[in-house]
């Protein structure tokens, strides 16, 4: 694990200079107890763990009746924020179930429904963003997640072009049908990139800029995307990445940290810092301010559960102390639980800073849906565990 460096230790040992042969023994034991005494002292002024979130703990039932799904549709990428008015707007990919599954490399969009609370239900839905042919975003649209920095909304995202090939409509149809078996799949899949679409309100309209907000670094290849984003203490920002080890590395996708002075980038990549305990993607990202750290779930790629992961700058990221969030199911409020196939893309809404929902897109045979997981607030007790 590349995780944050651990604090230097000083081995407490001082030279000592004798004034005479017979005060060597009286200052060596003198000094060796002050040693000690301000060893301990350092001990005793050593800041706390704050590492104590356990989401897993605070996960309530999901009631069926609030999931979100579309009947001619896929819906994934689930995302949730407080609109100017008090009510709510869930932002989410989808692509249409004509196509396979596979269509969200091809024939994605990002749409958005209203609600009056944050977990639903939620209405009638209409399209946000589309493919812009003849620009990087050309070929669908997905990854969404939008935030408030400032007075404006972002809206982030990914897409990419196909690299001058001009595919013609029926040919990204046979590459969604065939999918990842097919020989232009990859050609694809490399040109993945993360942009962002800025907005004055949750309404729109927006405004998209004109090249990806990051790029490969060496240390991650291929494509940036997954992108999630928060903002750091000092007014900068911290995103998180997904993207292709190095040819023969494993785990074969890496999670990356990256900074920028604007919610709009662009952002640098780290160098170091990559988690690699096991392979992970689709990060949610926020900055606990009680705990001066901060937060990230993810899906655990090969796992059966949701992960928590955790950093002091938002640039070495590690395993959390409560690491397992939650398995790759649906406890209901009926008292069952429902096993799906996927149980991915896991969000967190925030509320006055504090983790108050957990979304996750699931997919279980032809369908796929939103899941809302209510999270019990937190009391100075769990806090401090």
């Amino acid at each position: 694990m590349l995780g944050a460096p651990e604090g230097r230790r000083g081995d407490g040992a001082h030279p000592i200079t004798p004034d005479t042969e017979g005060t060597q023994p009286m200052k060596s034991i003198g000094m060796l107890a002050l040693s000690l005494a301000a060893a301990v002292a350092v001990a005793g002024e050593r800041a706390p763990d704050t590492d104590t979130l356990d989401l897993g703990a605070l996960m309530r039932p999901a009631d069926s009746a609030n999931f979100y799904k579309q009947k001619e549709w896929f819906v994934w990428d689930p995302s949730v924020i407080r609109a100017e008015d008090g009510s709510y707007r869930l932002f989410f990919s989808r692509w249409p179930k004509a196509y396979t599954f596979n269509s969200w490399l091809t024939h994605s969009e990002i749409a958005v429904a209203r609600a009056d609370r944050p977990e639903g239900p939620y209405g009638a839905s209409k399209t946000v963003l589309q493919s812009r042919p003849g620009a990087w975003d050309a070929i669908s649209l997905y990854n969404s997640k939008a935030y408030r920095f400032g007075s404006k909304v972002y809206l982030y995202y990914c897409s990419k072009d196909d690299g001058g090939a001009n595919f013609s409509a029926e040919k990204l149809v046979e590459i969604a049908r065939k999918g990842y078996s097919h020989d232009k799949w990859l050609h694809l899949a490399y040109r993945q990139r993360p942009g962002v679409a800025i907005a004055d309100t949750v309404d729109g309209p927006w405004r998209r800029l004109d090249a990806p907000i990051a790029q490969p670094n060496g240390t991650i290849v291929d494509q940036t995307v997954n992108p999630a984003v928060a903002q750091a203490p000092d007014g900068t920002y911290r995103i998180i990445l997904k993207g292709r080890n190095p040819a023969g590395r494993k785990p074969w996708s890496l999670q990356i940290g990256g900074k920028a002075d604007r919610p709009e980038g662009p952002y640098e990549l780290a160098k170091g810092g990559v988690f690699r305990d096991f392979a992970t993607e689709d990060a949610t990202l926020w900055y606990d301010a009680t705990r001066k750290r901060y937060y990230s779930v993810v899906h655990a790629h090969g796992s059966n559960f949701l992960a928590l992961l955790t950093s002091e700058d938002g640039l070495s990221w590690r395993a959390a102390k409560h690491r397992v969030v939650c398995k790759k199911e649906i406890p209901l409020t009926d008292g069952t639980t429902m096993k799906v196939d996927r149980m991915e893309r896991p969000e967190v809404y925030l509320e006055n800073g504090q983790p108050r929902l957990l979304l996750a897109a699931v997919k279980r045979g032809a369908e796929s849906w939103i899941v809302f997981f209510p999270l019990a607030k937190e009391t100075a007790a769990c806090a401090a565990k």
